[in-house]
């Protein structure tokens, strides 16, 4: 009796959205040599074009692009309910262009010049992300693949940054976080914030999540360290 070889997993399927053919090339050389299946496309308008067509894993924008920015081309996303997460790449540091970067949809912000390992373990970690089942934390169950929130069956929106919060302490598995450490992994290392930014979405998550804001059951706050997340 012939016993066959498990068929090997499909390689992601990655789609490098940048102008300059330097790192546009660059970054499909080295998203293959991780293993990944990378194509690309050279302006936002050629992106959303391979966006209809096939299903990808992630898309990497870049935002200063011909014919369709990258905020252009994630509000087409959006209208036309492509749910390809996406990793902004952007040489534009300010807090506000990332909160609008996030707001659209975008699911992470790094920062050019960027370091190559830095980007790849990003793209690892979302992978992650989207194969994990749906996490449960009392009536709330955040499922990271489809991005939606439900508490005690009903949909709760959540603005993309809120998500990301949501998100980062969800995949610390009850562990405690810094504000600083949730900072980093929404906006960047790069980024200079307060610890007000991060107590303010903290306050709205537990206003739409909780059952008395005031007294949370599952975002808490660990006193002179930050916050954790649990069942």
């Amino acid at each position: 009796m012939t016993v066959s070889a498990a068929a090997p997993p499909p390689k992601a399927r990655i789609l490098v959205v940048e102008d300059d053919a330097s790192i546009r090339l660059g970054l499909r050389m080295s998203l293959r040599k991780q293993g990944y299946e990378a194509h690309v496309a050279e302006d936002g308008q050629a992106a959303l074009a391979r966006l209809r067509e096939q299903r990808w894993d992630i898309a990497i924008v870049d935002i200063m692009m011909p014919r369709l920015t990258g905020y252009e081309l994630m509000k087409a996303m959006r209208n036309e309910h492509i749910d390809t997460p996406v990793i902004i790449l952007s040489a534009r540091s300010q807090e506000e262009d990332k909160v609008m970067g996030l707001d659209l949809g975008a699911e992470d912000y790094v920062t050019k010049p960027f370091s190559l390992p830095e980007l790849m373990a990003r793209v690892r970690a979302m992978l992650r992300r989207h194969q994990r089942p749906p996490q449960v934390f009392g009536e709330v169950v955040i499922d990271s693949h489809t991005r939606l929130v439900s508490k005690a069956g009903v949909a709760v929106e959540l603005t993309a940054t809120q998500l990301r919060v949501l998100l980062t302490l969800a995949d610390a598995h009850g562990a405690v976080l810094t504000r600083k450490e949730i900072f980093d992994a929404v906006w960047g290392p790069e980024h200079h914030g307060t610890h007000r930014t991060i107590d303010n979405f903290i306050g709205q998550l537990r206003t739409k999540l909780e059952r008395d804001a005031s007294r949370p059951d599952h975002l808490l706050t660990v006193r002179g360290v930050g916050y954790r997340l649990v069942p």
